[in-house]
């Protein structure tokens, strides 16, 4: 059955299921509904509870590829932040949104009405935390065919930590919706880390709105109370994964705002192709390594600030984001063996790449956005014996 597969089918079987033996400790989740344990996400570490908001954002410079004259690109992103108050109030979101999940199954093959989507940890709407500083921003960039959840183990572990997180969809490179109903998938076309990175330079600019106290919102829907409050301009850093990986290489080429950069296992290819960087960037790679790949040699070469390339034995291309959790899961219920299972995500075992998920990325921000000197960068670590530093 798994010869079958794609990653995207595998993952799209996970969800259809709706039902799976959790791994890990799920002592702060929160309580599952009556019938069937739902596939699940770990829960954050941090001290502070989450919000989430929705934000449908058009950029009136460029046009939009598909639909034509007179219409420009639109992006669907969401904002990720510590939040306060009775957030108990707010609705926790699904992992994805229904629209684009049943678009996912049915690209996979699978009937529509069966989707089971996670439960995140953020709870739409509630009122952000009022700190005596604005909080540190981190944006993130999807990966090809992608969605702006696919990182969320990453997301919710650094909101609540008290950092403000903006994740986007990079419309017709990503399963999303938008408010009024309309669904894009990925499309056929020539859609490279540049068109990534230009939409994050996009959303760097709403962000600046927000942080001004504007609703960059083209509904003009109500942002959360204390939103805008939150955000600290002079602190931003950047992730993604695969191709986001080497757009956030190429947001930093052209837009000194982002201040530090952190790839997932990128290609860190493009053209033209990523020049040379003065800022940190850390690498966690997997299977587009140095060795393997002549692009990322070159690209370790052009960085010229602080860097580090970190490795986790057994780790797959997506071990760093949330399949590495969310497929063992399926694979339970399907009964796929462990050789098969080790095909699509390494041997990289889940619980603890989810932990080095949660501590590694904050780490990395931390340091470069917090000034917070982190003994977990500086070296091998014995509480994360399988993560390698590459020299």
């Amino acid at each position: 059955m798994t010869s079958a597969l794609t990653r995207r089918r595998l993952l799209a079987a996970a969800l259809a299921t709706g039902v799976a033996v959790p791994l890990g400790d799920r002592s702060r989740a929160a309580p599952a509904p009556p019938g069937p344990t739902r596939i699940t996400l770990p829960p954050p570490t941090g001290p502070h509870r989450v919000g989430t908001v929705s934000l449908h954002l058009v950029d009136g410079s460029r046009p939009d590829p598909v639909a034509g004259a007179g219409h420009h690109r639109e992006l669907m992103a969401s904002v990720w932040y510590p939040a306060v108050g009775n957030v108990r109030r707010h609705p926790v979101v699904p992992w994805m949104p229904a629209a684009p999940l049943r678009a996912l199954l049915v690209s996979a093959g699978f009937d529509a009405g069966a989707a089971a989507a996670p439960r995140t940890a953020g709870h739409e709407g509630a009122a952000a935390l009022r700190a005596p500083a604005r909080l540190p921003v981190i944006v993130f960039s999807h990966g090809n065919d992608g969605h702006r959840a696919e990182a969320t183990i990453v997301v919710q572990e650094l909101a609540s930590h008290g950092y403000v997180v903006v994740t986007v969809d990079h419309t017709y490179d990503a399963f999303s919706v938008f408010p009024d109903g309309r669904l894009t998938v990925p499309e056929d076309l020539s859609f490279t880390p540049w068109d990534h990175a230009r939409d994050i330079r996009f959303v760097l600019d709403c962000i600046e709105d927000l942080a001004a106290g504007r609703n960059p919102d083209v509904g003009g829907r109500p942002l959360p109370a204390s939103l805008g409050a939150a955000f600290d301009l002079r602190r931003i850093g950047m992730f993604g994964w695969s191709k986001g990986a080497t757009a956030t290489a190429l947001v930093m080429n052209q837009d000194r705002r982002v201040r530090a950069g952190l790839g997932f296992d990128g290609p860190m290819q493009s053209v033209p192709p990523v020049a040379e960087i003065d800022r940190p960037f850390m690498l966690m790679t997997a299977e587009f390594t140095r060795a393997a790949k002549p692009s990322i040699a070159q690209f370790w070469s052009n960085l010229h600030g602080w860097r580090l390339n970190v490795q986790a034995d057994g780790a797959a291309h997506s071990s760093y984001c949330d399949n590495q959790w969310l497929i063992p899961q399926l694979a339970r219920i399907i009964g796929m063996s462990d050789e098969d299972l080790a095909g699509w995500i390494g041997t990289l075992d889940p619980a603890r790449a989810v932990r080095i998920q949660q501590a590694y990325p904050l780490a990395f921000f931390d340091l470069h956005l917090r000034h917070q000197r982190q003994h977990l960068l500086e070296g091998p670590n014995p509480a994360f014996p399988e993560v390698q530093f590459i020299f």
